[in-house]
């Protein structure tokens, strides 16, 4: 009787992350990232074009000063639809990235927990190795996935007929710059820059969820915030300074590396190089007002949303499968 009571408050302990499905996870983390970046790709298209101005030539003008003058610069050139390049690659882009990064976050952290932690319950313990290792792990698996569509949304994104930033490439759409660059560049071609996503994307995811789940649990262990909205708002924002600290670097060698046609460098190690030598260390920081007011908003609603999402997605199991 005991053991039975026991399992039931285990299964009333679990969030609705850590029983919906892995297929479902995906689908929640995807539709949660697609939301919220519905709002934050204008940041990301300043974000790209401020990455890129300047690109080997310390002394180049500077055309979009801070994000805000840059979207205003964008809109007056180009209108409301300028601001929204890409959308279409990015919310195909997010779908296999953060459907991967946060859709698979919690089933690779409850399995390693499994393997290192065999005596407790997998879905309480929280190690910050073990949290760091699946943030890491779900993002390359979510930048392998969505590198060909984040090559296509870099160069849709820099072109512009009004004011030429780093190289142009122009594509009619997401399709068109695929099979382009499919016809030209091979498979090859589509994946250029993976060790550079795979960088990027694993720095940022393995500080995203660790954090955001540290700094929930810190402020409802020590009475400071209860669960609910609130504090995954306060986590999200907490979560999504430390992403824009820790990925900048390497989101600017990817902008650089996916925007050019394999003619200015020869990978990451390369590119973090010749920029720091011409440019000096403070470029790898270029962007990172834009990346915060991206990143933390996008953070937030994405990781905010994804509560939603994975309930409402597990609660769509539970009707179909007749899970409990």
């Amino acid at each position: 009787m005991s053991s039975e009571n026991s399992k039931q408050e285990n299964q009333v302990e679990k969030t609705a992350a850590q029983k919906i499905s892995k297929f479902g996870s995906f689908v929640a983390g995807g539709l949660a990232a697609c939301i919220a970046v519905t709002v934050t790709n204008p940041i990301e298209l300043i974000k790209i074009r401020m990455q890129l101005q300047g690109e080997m030539s310390a002394s180049a003008a500077k055309v979009y000063k801070n994000p805000i003058q840059g979207m205003a610069v964008i809109f007056k050139n180009e209108g409301i639809k300028g601001l929204q390049k890409g959308l279409n690659a990015a919310y195909i882009y997010q779908i296999g990235l953060n459907g991967s990064r946060l859709g698979f976050y919690e089933p690779i952290r409850t399995s390693l927990n499994q393997v290192f932690f065999p005596g407790q319950e997998p879905h309480k313990v929280q190690s910050v190795g073990v949290n760091v290792v699946s943030g890491a792990t779900s993002g390359i698996i979510g930048a392998v996935v969505g590198s060909p569509l984040f090559l296509v949304k870099t160069r849709l994104q820099s072109y512009s007929e009004f004011i030429k930033i780093g190289e142009q490439t122009h594509y009619t759409g997401v399709w068109n710059g695929l099979v382009t660059i499919f016809k030209t560049e091979g498979v090859k071609g589509l994946f250029r820059g993976i060790d550079a996503a795979i960088l990027r994307t694993g720095a940022g995811s393995s500080v995203q969820l660790p954090i955001y789940n540290t700094a929930k649990g810190f402020l409802v262990k020590n009475d400071i915030m209860k669960d609910g909205p609130a504090l995954h708002l306060t986590a999200s924002t907490i979560s999504g300074l430390g992403v824009a600290v820790v990925m900048n670097p390497w989101d600017v060698i990817l902008t650089r590396i996916y925007n050019q046609k394999g003619n200015l460098y020869k990978g990451p190690i390369d590119c973090l190089v010749k920029t720091v030598k011409i440019e000096g260390v403070s470029a790898l920081y270029k962007g990172f007002v834009a990346q915060v007011f991206r990143i933390a908003p996008h953070t937030i609603m994405c990781l905010t949303f994804m509560e939603q999402t994975m309930k409402l997605v597990y609660s769509v199991e539970s009707r179909v499968l007749g899970h409990n």
